[in-house]
């Protein structure tokens, strides 16, 4: 396998080499999330004519695809093979800019003029868990893997973050130089301090689940784990649902969602599914949010419907060895985590209301609605 990966990286190197002279008039997009749509949509519009706006999408995200390509932007899909290496190689070396909002493994082999710039646009405004080199099992890696690795995280030119405390995060999880960090806020958090955005996402949500509209709505949104052995604990149903005049919503990440039997076996008519409405516009009506390790917490923390946030982090002592936690959380997390069901059921039922002023102020000290024209204004300079 690792003999494979050197020669894949080899051959991007090659096809990166013949096609270094090609014309730099193309502007590159590469998305594994879909929460940075209308960053991608104004970028569209004010990109000069000169240049070409191209996102390649990996497969999880075909609908946000669906939605820019009907926006007008070209579209493509990929996935790491001999097809990418001949199909998008050429088009990568003919970029000057290059937006990536993940860690992509094959940049690694691509070579790099001076003439592109790569920015890490990242995917989360904040970071309680572990990544890059913070992640404990990282050291059991090999030499080669490491070199790997390192050689993707020295692709990035810039860095778009949001807070000193994010930008150190990658100063040590990249290990990266703070003269990399941009603090220019994160596009995808605009929306959140949009009022009109606001309105139109509660709209959406009461349209398709109007018994939310009078009810105290407890999300339940923990971060994605690839564990298969993964197991939501024995009466988390019964402690979400401990008020009897509140609704639950539990989303899981889609590979998780085999979890959710246990809870619907309970028959409980106040624990709601909804796969089809985003997480994003659940948190517009959400009152209080139920997470553990996720970034969605600091989506959260900026919206004006924001009561309170509990950190469920049952398998806290398993989770800080793989991939590990930000040793300095404790500091930082506006609320104590909990990690038995009776103590989540205490928090539900006291309804204390959570201060997220030093916790925005830690993580989204540049998050304040204009983060998009900010970052526009910064890139669109280099293709002047």
């Amino acid at each position: 396998m690792k003999k494979l990966k050197v020669v894949y990286l080899w051959l991007i190197r090659f096809l990166s080499i013949l096609n270094i002279w090609k014309p730099s008039n193309k502007v590159i997009y590469l998305m594994s999330f879909d929460n940075n749509l209308d960053f991608i949509k104004q970028l569209a519009q004010k990109t000069p004519n000169r240049f070409h706006l191209i996102v390649l999408y990996r497969p999880e995200t075909e609908a946000a695809a669906t939605e820019l390509a009907a926006f007008g932007i070209e579209t493509h899909e990929f996935n790491d093979g001999i097809k990418f290496v001949f199909d998008f190689v050429p088009l990568l070396m003919g970029a000057r800019v290059i937006f990536c909002d993940n860690y992509y493994a094959f940049l690694g082999g691509l070579v790099h003029p001076k003439k592109m710039k790569i920015i890490q646009i990242w995917h989360a405004n904040g970071a309680i868990k572990k990544f890059g080199w913070e992640d404990p099992t990282t050291e059991e890696r090999s030499k080669s893997d490491k070199k790997r690795f390192q050689d993707v995280y020295d692709h990035f030119d810039e860095y778009i973050v949001a807070s000193e405390a994010m930008g150190n995060v990658f100063q040590h999880s990249y290990h990266e130089s703070v003269e990399k960090m941009q603090l220019l806020g994160y596009p995808r958090s605009d929306q959140y301090l949009d009022k009109q955005w606001q309105v139109s996402a509660r709209e959406r949500i009461y349209r398709a689940a109007p018994e939310l509209r009078e009810h105290r709505v407890i999300l339940y949104a923990p971060t994605y784990r690839p564990d298969k052995s993964f197991k939501l604990p024995v009466g988390l149903g019964a402690a979400l649902s401990a008020d009897q005049n509140a609704i639950v919503v539990v989303k899981l990440h889609p590979v998780l969602r085999n979890r959710e039997n246990a809870m619907r076996q309970i028959g409980n008519p106040r624990i709601k599914f909804y796969h089809e409405l985003a997480t994003s516009e659940l948190l517009a009506v959400a009152d209080t949010l139920v997470t553990d390790y996720s970034s969605v917490a600091f989506d959260f923390s900026l919206l004006p419907n924001a009561k309170s946030l509990i950190f469920f982090m049952f398998d806290l002592e398993r989770y800080r060895l793989d991939p590990g936690v930000q040793g300095d959380f404790l500091d930082w997390l506006p609320t104590k985590p909990v990690t038995t069901v009776d103590e989540l059921k205490r928090e539900i039922r006291a309804r204390k209301p959570t201060s997220f002023e030093q916790f925005n102020k830690h993580w989204n000290t540049y998050n304040d609605g204009q983060a998009t024209h900010r970052c526009l204004d910064r890139y669109l300079n280099l293709l002047k």
